[in-house]
């Protein structure tokens, strides 16, 4: 009874260590989430406003340009998958690499070839585990992305979709990510970042940013030129693009870790509770079964 009851006092000690670790983290994830959706807020009506302006561009001015044209036979399609740095966010992680496999048979299933680039050691993790070959991979700022990371990033796929698979390029961009809606509900999304296409040119804006059906897009008269409009338009497009889905991907990781560990903190006082239930039941049970010996001896010898 007693080495029970030492098992039990043990196992209850390393859950309370482990759930003061995780009210920590949960600590942690609350505080910074309220700058993560700042941040979202901030940005997206830029990136909303930019995306709007492009798609007008793109659809009215009647110039080709490389990042608006349609290939005739894509061959290559690069998709950028964001994930998280860090676990204990619950199934954060695990549904965008879900969705990002969906979408690797998708594409496979129409004859395309799928060319990784990974954002979070998660997802490098996962290729990895399996052995499978990406373009490239951006790891350390997934709670806090930076403008410049957004950058290299914008660069690397814009410069590879440029390039086309006729240069060791792709012919299509795709981003899966996880569009933050609020604290409580988060949306993994796949879109088409490349070609430029209007249909989902705000699809993955906050709701309140995206334009009705009926609204008409404006007409531009481009200085100096079209062509040289659209060079300077375009990167700045992609950029902020990529610069929205990972500022909303930080806020989704957070608000995700903050209810798992949320989670966890209660789970853990559960069990505390429990297995200080049964060490207390393991100690009564030790003294009733001293008492009895007590009294078992004292009647063995008042008979004796």
């Amino acid at each position: 009874m007693g080495a029970q009851q030492r098992e039990y006092r043990q196992r209850s000690k390393s859950i309370q260590s482990m759930k003061k670790i995780f009210r920590a983290m949960e600590l942690i994830a609350a505080s910074r989430v309220v700058k993560a959706r700042q941040r979202v807020t901030e940005t997206t009506p830029y990136a909303a406003a930019i995306t709007r302006a492009v798609s007008a561009v793109a659809t009215f001015s009647h110039e080709d340009h490389p990042l608006t044209t349609e290939r005739d036979k894509p061959t290559k399609a690069g998709v950028l998958v964001i994930t998280s740095d860090r676990g204990m966010a619950g199934a954060y992680s695990a549904n965008v690499l879900k969705q990002a496999e969906a979408l690797r048979e998708h594409l496979e299933e129409e004859g395309r070839e799928v060319v990784p680039y990974l954002s979070g050691r998660k997802a490098v993790q996962f290729y990895g585990f399996r052995r499978r070959e990406f373009a490239e991979s951006w790891t350390g700022s997934s709670d806090s992305p930076d403008f410049e990371v957004a950058q290299q990033i914008g660069a690397r796929i814009t410069n590879d979709f440029i390039a086309g698979s006729d240069g060791s390029g792709v012919d299509e961009i795709h981003v899966v990510f996880t569009r933050f809606i609020s604290m409580v509900s988060q949306e993994v999304k796949a879109v088409r970042l490349l070609p430029l296409e209007v249909v989902d040119a705000v699809d993955e804006m906050v709701e309140s940013e995206e334009p009705s059906k009926s609204e008409l897009l404006p007409l531009y008269e481009f200085e100096p030129s079209g062509p040289q409009v659209l060079d300077a338009l375009l990167p700045k497009y992609v950029t902020s693009r990529i610069y929205n889905m990972l500022l909303q991907s930080a806020a989704s990781e957070l608000a995700a870790r903050q209810r798992a560990m949320k989670s966890a903190t209660d789970n853990a006082q559960e069990l505390i509770t429990t297995y200080t239930r049964l060490a207390n039941q393991a100690r009564q049970a030790e003294i009733t079964q001293e008492i009895s010996e007590i009294v078992g001896g004292a009647n063995a010898l008042a008979d004796k």
